[in-house]
């Protein structure tokens, strides 16, 4: 069986990645989103094992000493990791994983996973993700500021990726996501791996 390929798929807050990474799984059931371990409280309509797997601040520390998370971060005060064993189970049944988390994680990834394929979405432009932000009205005029302010450094480690895709048609950027995912399962040191001659 061919093993599954990592992909880390990273935007700015608006730019539409998760509507792009939730339409690619509905699009493709080989492709599986990790599931975060997180120190956060559970919110209405919160699923543990589904949304994220919610854990305390001390088991959360007791993995972290115990080398469990692939890449993991602190986000207002609480932790968010990627638990390494959950990858490769998932990487060993063949299937595609996607892990959406920040640049810094990324660059967690690709250090122990340097097959991991990169993807920055982007917005069309800053003025497009402030409106959208505005559209969404989940927040503050002040924390639209801060999103934007935080987009800016953001994009700017865009350049650390393999690939970026523009978000300003939403078909449009989901085929060029899904032809990344394509090419991606034909690289030739993927396929050869289980090719029998």
């Amino acid at each position: 069986m061919q093993q599954g390929n990592i992909f880390v798929i990273s935007a700015p807050s608006g730019a539409g990645k998760s509507s792009l990474v939730k339409a690619l799984c509905e699009k493709d059931n080989k492709i599986q989103v990790s599931i975060s371990h997180t120190t956060r409280k559970m919110r209405p309509g919160d699923i543990h094992g589904v949304h994220y797997f919610f854990v305390s601040h001390n088991e959360f520390e007791e993995m972290l000493t115990q080398n469990k998370f692939l890449e993991h971060a602190k986000v207002y005060d609480n932790f968010y990791g990627t638990h390494i064993d959950s990858i490769k189970k998932i990487q060993a049944n063949g299937q595609d994983i996607i892990l959406e988390i920040d640049n810094q994680g990324a660059s967690q990834v690709k250090h122990i996973f340097p097959n991991a394929i990169l993807i920055y979405i982007l917005p069309p432009n800053l003025d497009e993700l402030k409106k959208r932000l505005i559209n969404r009205n989940t927040d503050s005029n002040e924390t639209i500021e801060k999103r934007l302010s935080q987009a800016q450094k953001d994009i700017s480690h865009a350049k650390e990726f393999d690939y970026i895709v523009i978000n300003d048609n939403f078909a449009t950027a989901l085929d060029e996501l899904y032809s990344i995912i394509m090419v991606s399962r034909m690289k030739a040191n993927t396929v050869l791996e289980t090719y029998k001659f």
